[in-house]
Protein backbone atom coordinates (compact mmCIF):
# COMPACT_ATOMS: atom_id res chain seq x y z
CA UNK A 1 0.00 0.00 0.00
CA UNK A 2 2.85 2.78 1.02
CA UNK A 3 4.67 1.66 -2.57
CA UNK A 4 1.22 2.67 -3.84
CA UNK A 5 0.74 5.73 -2.63
CA UNK A 6 4.39 6.58 -3.27
CA UNK A 7 3.70 5.50 -6.89
CA UNK A 8 0.70 7.62 -7.24
CA UNK A 9 1.88 11.03 -4.95
CA UNK A 10 5.12 11.14 -7.09
CA UNK A 11 2.96 11.95 -10.97
CA UNK A 12 0.13 14.25 -8.54
CA UNK A 13 2.94 16.39 -7.05
CA UNK A 14 4.83 17.30 -10.75
CA UNK A 15 1.12 17.62 -11.68
CA UNK A 16 0.15 20.23 -8.69
CA UNK A 17 3.54 22.21 -9.26
CA UNK A 18 2.81 23.89 -5.63
CA UNK A 19 6.37 25.77 -6.58
CA UNK A 20 5.47 26.66 -9.54
CA UNK A 21 2.04 28.43 -8.25
CA UNK A 22 3.87 29.46 -5.24
CA UNK A 23 5.32 33.18 -6.91
CA UNK A 24 1.73 33.65 -7.91
CA UNK A 25 0.27 32.92 -3.96
CA UNK A 26 3.05 35.18 -2.98
CA UNK A 27 2.19 38.30 -5.67
CA UNK A 28 -1.75 37.88 -5.04
CA UNK A 29 -1.28 37.88 -1.41
CA UNK A 30 1.99 40.11 -0.44
CA UNK A 31 -0.44 42.89 0.62
CA UNK A 32 -2.90 41.27 2.51
CA UNK A 33 -2.53 40.64 6.54
CA UNK A 34 -1.83 37.26 7.88
CA UNK A 35 -5.55 36.49 8.65
CA UNK A 36 -6.59 36.99 4.78
CA UNK A 37 -3.64 34.77 3.71
CA UNK A 38 -4.84 32.04 6.01
CA UNK A 39 -8.57 32.92 5.07
CA UNK A 40 -7.49 32.43 1.22
CA UNK A 41 -5.35 29.37 2.03
CA UNK A 42 -8.07 27.40 3.95
CA UNK A 43 -10.64 28.00 0.81
CA UNK A 44 -7.88 26.63 -1.81
CA UNK A 45 -7.03 23.71 0.64
CA UNK A 46 -10.88 22.53 0.53
CA UNK A 47 -11.65 23.89 -3.19
CA UNK A 48 -8.88 21.76 -4.81
CA UNK A 49 -9.92 18.79 -2.06
CA UNK A 50 -13.23 18.74 -3.32
CA UNK A 51 -12.83 19.09 -7.25
CA UNK A 52 -10.63 16.36 -6.97
CA UNK A 53 -12.87 14.03 -5.22
CA UNK A 54 -15.78 14.50 -6.96
CA UNK A 55 -13.68 14.05 -10.28
CA UNK A 56 -12.17 10.54 -9.13
CA UNK A 57 -15.58 9.69 -7.77
CA UNK A 58 -17.79 10.33 -10.83
CA UNK A 59 -15.08 11.00 -13.73
CA UNK A 60 -14.86 7.05 -14.91
CA UNK A 61 -19.00 6.87 -14.66
CA UNK A 62 -19.30 9.74 -17.09
CA UNK A 63 -16.64 8.90 -18.97
CA UNK A 64 -19.16 5.41 -19.45
CA UNK A 65 -21.75 7.48 -19.85
CA UNK A 66 -20.24 9.49 -23.35
CA UNK A 67 -18.48 6.46 -24.21
CA UNK A 68 -14.67 7.80 -23.47
CA UNK A 69 -12.37 5.17 -22.69
CA UNK A 70 -9.32 5.65 -20.43
CA UNK A 71 -7.41 5.70 -23.69
CA UNK A 72 -9.12 8.33 -24.93
CA UNK A 73 -9.03 10.25 -22.22
CA UNK A 74 -5.19 9.38 -21.95
CA UNK A 75 -4.49 10.88 -25.29
CA UNK A 76 -6.71 14.03 -24.98
CA UNK A 77 -5.49 14.73 -21.60
CA UNK A 78 -1.68 13.91 -22.29
CA UNK A 79 -2.29 16.40 -24.77
CA UNK A 80 -3.44 19.46 -22.80
CA UNK A 81 -0.81 18.10 -20.05
CA UNK A 82 1.88 19.10 -22.70
CA UNK A 83 0.20 22.08 -23.78
CA UNK A 84 0.22 23.58 -20.35
CA UNK A 85 3.58 22.31 -19.64
CA UNK A 86 5.00 23.87 -22.67
CA UNK A 87 3.31 27.52 -22.05
CA UNK A 88 4.83 27.28 -18.16
CA UNK A 89 8.60 26.48 -19.56
CA UNK A 90 7.75 29.60 -22.13
CA UNK A 91 5.61 31.99 -19.78
CA UNK A 92 7.51 33.63 -17.12
CA UNK A 93 6.10 33.44 -13.66
CA UNK A 94 2.39 31.60 -15.00
CA UNK A 95 1.40 35.24 -15.90
CA UNK A 96 -1.40 33.23 -18.14
CA UNK A 97 -3.16 32.72 -15.01
CA UNK A 98 -4.71 35.73 -13.36
CA UNK A 99 -6.79 36.13 -10.53
CA UNK A 100 -10.27 37.22 -9.95
CA UNK A 101 -11.88 38.47 -6.52
CA UNK A 102 -12.22 34.96 -4.60
CA UNK A 103 -8.87 33.56 -5.78
CA UNK A 104 -9.15 31.03 -3.20
CA UNK A 105 -11.52 29.34 -4.41
CA UNK A 106 -10.65 30.16 -8.49
CA UNK A 107 -8.05 30.04 -9.56
CA UNK A 108 -6.03 29.35 -6.31
CA UNK A 109 -7.36 26.37 -5.17
CA UNK A 110 -9.08 25.28 -9.26
CA UNK A 111 -7.01 25.40 -11.89
CA UNK A 112 -3.98 25.99 -9.98
CA UNK A 113 -3.59 23.80 -7.46
CA UNK A 114 -6.04 21.12 -8.85
CA UNK A 115 -6.59 22.18 -12.59
CA UNK A 116 -6.36 19.19 -15.85
CA UNK A 117 -3.10 18.02 -14.74
CA UNK A 118 -3.67 16.88 -11.41
CA UNK A 119 -7.14 15.45 -12.54
CA UNK A 120 -5.74 13.68 -15.27
CA UNK A 121 -2.66 12.62 -13.50
CA UNK A 122 -5.63 11.39 -10.77
CA UNK A 123 -7.72 9.28 -13.35
CA UNK A 124 -5.16 7.08 -14.62
CA UNK A 125 -3.35 6.73 -11.37
CA UNK A 126 -6.95 5.84 -9.62
CA UNK A 127 -7.01 2.86 -13.04
CA UNK A 128 -2.97 2.08 -12.19
CA UNK A 129 -3.22 2.23 -7.71
CA UNK A 130 -6.40 2.40 -6.79
CA UNK A 131 -8.70 4.65 -5.27
CA UNK A 132 -7.03 5.07 -1.93
CA UNK A 133 -3.75 5.42 -2.89
CA UNK A 134 -4.89 8.17 -5.27
CA UNK A 135 -6.91 10.22 -2.79
CA UNK A 136 -4.50 10.08 -0.08
CA UNK A 137 -2.18 11.06 -2.83
CA UNK A 138 -4.03 14.06 -3.34
CA UNK A 139 -4.60 15.14 0.14
CA UNK A 140 -0.89 14.84 0.96
CA UNK A 141 -0.24 17.19 -2.31
CA UNK A 142 -2.66 19.89 -1.78
CA UNK A 143 -1.76 19.84 2.18
CA UNK A 144 2.15 20.23 0.67
CA UNK A 145 0.85 23.12 -1.28
CA UNK A 146 -0.82 24.61 1.31
CA UNK A 147 2.29 24.37 3.97
CA UNK A 148 4.49 26.10 1.64
CA UNK A 149 1.92 28.40 0.75
CA UNK A 150 1.68 29.37 4.63
CA UNK A 151 5.02 30.08 4.51
CA UNK A 152 5.95 31.77 1.21
CA UNK A 153 7.57 34.55 2.79
CA UNK A 154 10.30 31.94 4.76
CA UNK A 155 10.53 29.69 1.13
CA UNK A 156 10.95 32.65 -1.18
CA UNK A 157 13.98 33.99 0.81
CA UNK A 158 15.43 30.11 0.88
CA UNK A 159 15.04 29.93 -3.14
CA UNK A 160 14.99 33.25 -4.11
CA UNK A 161 12.99 34.57 -7.15
CA UNK A 162 15.35 32.94 -9.44
CA UNK A 163 15.52 29.45 -7.71
CA UNK A 164 11.39 29.47 -7.44
CA UNK A 165 11.45 30.18 -11.42
CA UNK A 166 14.39 27.59 -12.10
CA UNK A 167 12.32 24.86 -9.79
CA UNK A 168 8.88 26.13 -11.64
CA UNK A 169 10.94 25.59 -15.11
CA UNK A 170 11.93 22.19 -13.93
CA UNK A 171 8.64 21.22 -12.87
CA UNK A 172 7.08 21.96 -16.34
CA UNK A 173 9.53 19.78 -17.64
CA UNK A 174 8.70 16.82 -15.39
CA UNK A 175 4.71 17.90 -16.61
CA UNK A 176 5.81 17.51 -19.89
CA UNK A 177 7.22 13.83 -19.87
CA UNK A 178 4.22 12.81 -17.79
CA UNK A 179 2.59 14.18 -20.49
CA UNK A 180 4.12 12.04 -23.36
CA UNK A 181 4.08 9.04 -21.66
CA UNK A 182 0.25 9.55 -20.87
CA UNK A 183 -0.02 10.01 -24.77
CA UNK A 184 1.91 6.70 -25.52
CA UNK A 185 0.36 4.82 -22.56
CA UNK A 186 -3.38 5.69 -24.27
CA UNK A 187 -2.37 5.17 -27.90
CA UNK A 188 -0.83 1.88 -26.72
CA UNK A 189 -4.79 1.19 -24.93
CA UNK A 190 -6.37 2.39 -28.30
CA UNK A 191 -4.32 0.08 -30.48
CA UNK A 192 -5.20 -3.23 -28.45
CA UNK A 193 -8.99 -1.64 -28.27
Amino acid sequence: MITKILLAFIPIFVAVDAIGVLPIFISLTQELELKEKRRILYQSFWTAIIVAFVFILVGKGLFSLLGITIGDFMVAGGLVLFCIAIIDLIVQGKKRRMPLEEFGVVPLGTPLIVGPAVLTTCLIIVDQYGIIPTIISVILNVLIAAILFYFSDKVTKILGKSGAIALSKIMALLLAAIAVMMIRKGIVMLINL
